[in-house]
Parts: C-alpha cells; structure tokens; sequence
C-alpha cells in the first residue's frame, strides 16, 4: 500500500481489503498470529473509510461487533474515529467506526 486509505477511492479501499483478507488468510494458515492481527487491524481501517461517519453521534452507546457483551460510548468524532470509554471504563480510547455495531438505546 503506497497511498493513504483517506486518500482511496472506494474501489481502491475494497481492492486493498480484498488483498489484505488474503494476506491474512495466509499469515492464518501458516500460524503466524502477529501478521495475521496486523492484516487484519489495516482490513478494519480500510473499512472505515467505506463507512459514513455522519451515522455515529456523539452522546450515544454501540456496541462491538466482535464482542456483543461489550459497548463503547461515544465522547466525540475524528473523521473516520470515534473517540471515548469501552464498557464505561476510564481510559479514553480512539477506535474505527468499522468496530461499531447497533446503537444502544
């Protein structure tokens, strides 16, 4: 990848996640557990950008789409990352709107 996701046209940015699924399908069959977590943080990157951040607000709770237990409440918005407190905890942290699930209402 030699261009900035934000930078990426949406064919691109599905192109580029299409290679990287494979690339950590591979990193997956050959037990190379760091690559494939890497591969598989830029895959939820790239779909960050094929979202629409206008859809999350500030205020409001979702919950992770890996972890249906777990929630994440929005502080506020950075472009494509949303900033604020998994499960209500005290540590601010920025994450990809590709993670968020449902709102919580």
């Amino acid at each position: 990848m030699d261009q900035k996701f934000s930078r990426m046209s949406m064919a691109e940015l599905q192109q580029e996640i299409a290679e990287l699924k494979v690339k950590a399908q591979k990193a997956e069959q050959m037990s190379m557990v760091n690559e494939f977590a890497v591969y598989e943080r830029k895959m939820l990157m790239a779909q960050a950008y094929l979202m629409d951040p206008d859809e999350f607000h500030s205020g409001e709770k979702y919950e992770l789409k890996d972890s249906p237990n777990e929630f994440f409440h929005i502080d506020y918005m950075n472009g494509v990352f949303a900033w604020g407190y998994r499960n209500g905890g005290k540590e601010q942290e920025g994450v990809p709107i590709s993670i968020l699930g449902e709102r919580i209402k």
